[in-house]
């Protein structure tokens, strides 16, 4: 090859490399563009994400007709600047950028209850939209035996044609579980049969050990026998006892929701306190039927976390939201596996939560003073 050949060669090279880069350095500035005027319209539409969002006892449904996950939780006047006593949604399509969140459900005047919206769910039955969630009215004393004063707190029933409402009560508020009993959480567990039951705490106030009791209902959501007994709080061995100013001790039982596994296995999935604060846990039926008898089956997340329920993303993957810590609460995120015989977690979705120290894995295992932290 001659010299001249030679030159001319190295100059198309030089010029086609200079192409190139130049077309690289335009796609590397034009992507950011593309992403970040992307994230601007996903931002205006749904500017929150998980820590700037206040919740309590969180429920997401997956909306298979918007496409829309559906988060509910108590009404907080700040986030909605509406002041009444009630249970708001919040909006995503991703589980990670969420709209501000509107009211679904606002108690009305009149009822018994003044105080409350906790753990609210919202179920399909029957073609319609049911909300359960547990209210309160501290000065509607119950009777009591001891120095705890007691008062009405029960779940109650609204409905909707759609997810988002607005839901209106059912039979005036009137409560599923007997109203002499002070109980919370109720979600509903529909049997292979197609026999709808509530399943619920009974509260540790009027028990002193706390309970998870199931009542029979009929089509029309309406208590069609009395109350079953499932299992009390300090059968688990992780529960820890919690002393009150009274000199008692306590057990709690919280948040129950029932899952079918792929093998047909009913779980329930509920909450109380152990080592370290709040705690997830699951239990078994032996029989694989509601009325048990229950096995414990122990942690699921620790860390002060619980209040849990189960979903699947639009893509099918089986997921846990949760709140964490249970004072000041944010939602969490957990990827889960059905395992057949029980629930296990896969990871914590920190790219959703945002979560810095996520549980699974742990990302600081022992404390400043290299003390264990539980859950790790």
């Amino acid at each position: 090859m001659g010299e001249a050949s030679h030159t001319d060669m190295l100059h198309q090279r030089s010029v086609f490399a200079r192409f190139v880069l130049a077309l690289l350095a335009a796609a590397l500035t034009l992507a950011p563009l593309g992403v970040a005027a992307n994230e601007e319209a996903v931002a205006a539409d749904a500017p929150l994400l998980l820590p700037q969002m206040p919740l309590h006892d969180p429920w997401i449904v997956a909306d298979p007709q918007s496409r829309t996950y559906l988060l509910f939780t108590r009404n907080e006047q700040a986030m909605t600047g509406d002041a009444r006593l009630g249970i708001m949604a919040y909006r995503s399509r991703d589980l990670k950028h969420w709209s501000k969140p509107a009211v679904v459900f606002a108690l009305p005047q009149g009822t018994w209850a003044r105080d409350g919206a906790w753990a609210p769910e919202v179920h399909r039955w029957k073609g319609r939209w049911y909300l359960f969630a547990t209210f309160h009215n501290e000065g509607a004393a119950l009777p009591s035996t001891g120095a705890r004063k007691l008062y009405r707190r029960s779940t109650v029933l609204a409905v909707a044609d759609s997810p988002v409402g607005p839901f209106r009560m059912v039979r005036d508020g009137a409560p599923v579980a007997p109203a002499e009993r002070m109980t919370l959480d109720g979600t509903l567990y529909v049997s292979p049969a197609g026999k709808p039951w509530m399943v619920y705490a009974h509260e540790w106030l009027q028990t002193t050990v706390g309970t998870m009791e199931a009542v029979p209902l009929d089509d029309t959501l309406a208590a069609a026998g009395p109350p079953v007994e499932l299992f009390r709080a300090d059968r688990a061995d992780w529960v820890k006892g919690q002393k009150q100013p009274d000199g008692s001790t306590v057990y709690v039982t919280d948040g129950p929701e029932l899952y079918r596994t792929r093998t047909g296995t009913l779980l329930m999935i509920w909450s109380s306190y152990g080592q370290g604060g709040y705690v997830q846990a699951q239990a078994r039926s032996k029989s694989g039927t509601i009325e048990g008898p229950w096995e414990q089956l122990g942690p699921l997340v620790m860390r002060d976390s619980g209040h849990g329920m189960l979903f699947r993303t639009f893509e099918g993957k089986l997921m846990m939201v949760l709140h964490r810590p249970f004072n000041n609460a944010l939602g969490k995120l957990y990827e889960m596996r059905d395992a057949g015989d029980r629930l296990e977690v896969v990871r914590e979705a920190t790219e959703l939560d945002l979560e810095a120290y996520p549980t699974h894995p742990c990302a600081v295992s022992r404390g400043p003073t290299g003390t264990p932290i539980p859950g790790c």
